[in-house]
């Protein structure tokens, strides 16, 4: 199986995961020149930025620690273009939060890094 067909199968497995816990999710694999968010929803009044990681197994760490601060840098620059586009101003409530997932379980990890400029 390739990687982008593991990533979406994986993806969709946290969608679901955060709809059952009641995140509303309004965008999937938003692109723009900057780079890609996994997932965009709301919950109450946070806008949040997804990063859904999959590892099949702890072997090669686990996948909360591949999101690193050039990862995390590149999802911010992201979002703020989203939030420009999308009219939501610099002091909405907005939250980036991590899906790992690792064989079957999966771990949900709010507010997993503060915005980057």
């Amino acid at each position: 199986m390739n990687t982008r067909k593991t990533g979406t199968e994986y993806e969709v497995l946290a969608e679901q995961y955060l709809k059952k816990q009641g995140i509303n999710i309004i965008e999937k694999n938003y692109q723009n020149r900057a780079g890609e968010i996994d997932l965009i929803g709301r919950d109450q009044e946070y806008l949040i930025f997804f990063e859904v990681k999959y590892r099949k197994n702890q072997k090669t760490g686990n996948p909360a620690e591949a999101v690193t601060y050039q990862k995390q840098k590149k999802i911010c620059r992201v979002a703020d273009y989203y939030r420009l586009t999308h009219g939501i101003g610099e002091f909405s409530a907005i939250r980036y939060d991590v899906v790992a997932i690792c064989g079957e379980e999966i771990a949900w990890h709010q507010n997993a890094f503060s915005h980057i400029y």
